[in-house]
């Protein structure tokens, strides 16, 4: 206790002049408006200053929080991100399911061979599929053949355990089909390059039609019943003499990935083209009597 009391009578006359020096800035800053204004921009202007120093301070120390949210909230939106995803696939799921019943519930009415793809081929010009079904089983050449999503092509030969298909990817498939609810009908061929795109030639000019149209074939051969899905209309080009419209198809097939099938067997069809036939030539035999 000496001790502080020594230093404050060694060192009063600083602690005098350091309360004066008090006494006199609060008497010049209150009692004076230009001094006063001058105090109270510079003491905003430095208690600004400090509050951004404690403020960047503080950013910095919170710093492992706010990572800890971000990586939480990250986490989190991945979870939305993968439940979407797999929302999404259940729809197409469902979608091609929907899609391989109603095909399914179509050929009902026909007898099917069930058979599965051996080999396939799809980056070829001549590309050909082969099937563990043969003639002990009931495949004949030109019975047509079909999957859950679409048209697959055409037997074009068979031994007895075993047949070759001509798939629509090859140039010499050859299969009719018409527009759905539009009533205009061609041949689906294809010319090489993607292996989910066809074409339609020859669609007349006064047809009318959209994209996103559904084709199908049209059960003018004895190959395929009528109805079978076989795309849907992508593009719409003129022909070359500009005479017609040339329409893209986008294939419902996915031939890349072709494992299960169904041969269609068409006796029915047969039967029923050769009464057409006969009908069509009873008729015009009696035309030729009249005449």
């Amino acid at each position: 206790m000496r001790n502080l009391i020594a230093f404050f009578a060694k060192y009063h006359h600083w602690f005098l002049f350091a309360f004066l020096e008090i006494i006199c800035a609060v008497l010049l800053f209150r009692y004076n408006s230009y001094q006063g204004s001058v105090y109270f921009s510079s003491a905003n202007a430095v208690a600004g200053k400090v509050y951004e120093w404690n403020s960047a301070i503080e950013h910095y120390f919170s710093l492992t929080k706010t990572n800890r949210q971000l990586t939480e909230r990250n986490l989190y939106l991945e979870q939305k991100v993968k439940m979407m995803s797999e929302y999404m696939a259940s729809t197409e799921k469902k979608g091609a399911n929907r899609l391989q019943r109603s095909q399914m519930q179509l050929l009902g009415a026909y007898k099917l061979i069930p058979a599965k793809v051996i080999t396939n081929s799809t980056n070829n010009s001549n590309n050909l599929i082969t099937l563990d079904k043969g003639t002990d089983d009931g495949v004949r050449p030109d019975m047509g053949v079909a999957c859950g999503n679409g048209v697959v092509g055409v037997v074009y030969m068979a031994s007895r355990h075993y047949s070759v298909v001509i798939p629509v990817l090859n140039p010499r498939s050859n299969i009719s089909v018409t527009i759905r609810k539009r009533g205009y009908f061609g041949y689906l061929h294809w010319n090489g390059g993607a292996k989910d795109l066809a074409y339609v030639n020859d669609i007349p000019r006064h047809a009318k039609f959209r994209l996103g149209d559904i084709v199908e074939t049209s059960g003018y051969s004895s190959i395929f019943p009528p109805g079978i899905i076989v795309g849907q209309i992508l593009h719409v080009y003129n022909s070359k003499d500009g005479l017609s419209y040339r329409a893209q198809i986008k294939l419902t097939t996915d031939f890349g990935n072709l494992r299960d099938v169904c041969i269609i067997d068409n006796s029915a069809m047969e039967e029923r083209i050769e009464m057409m036939r006969a009908a069509q030539d009873s008729l015009k035999s009696k035309e030729n009597q009249r005449k």
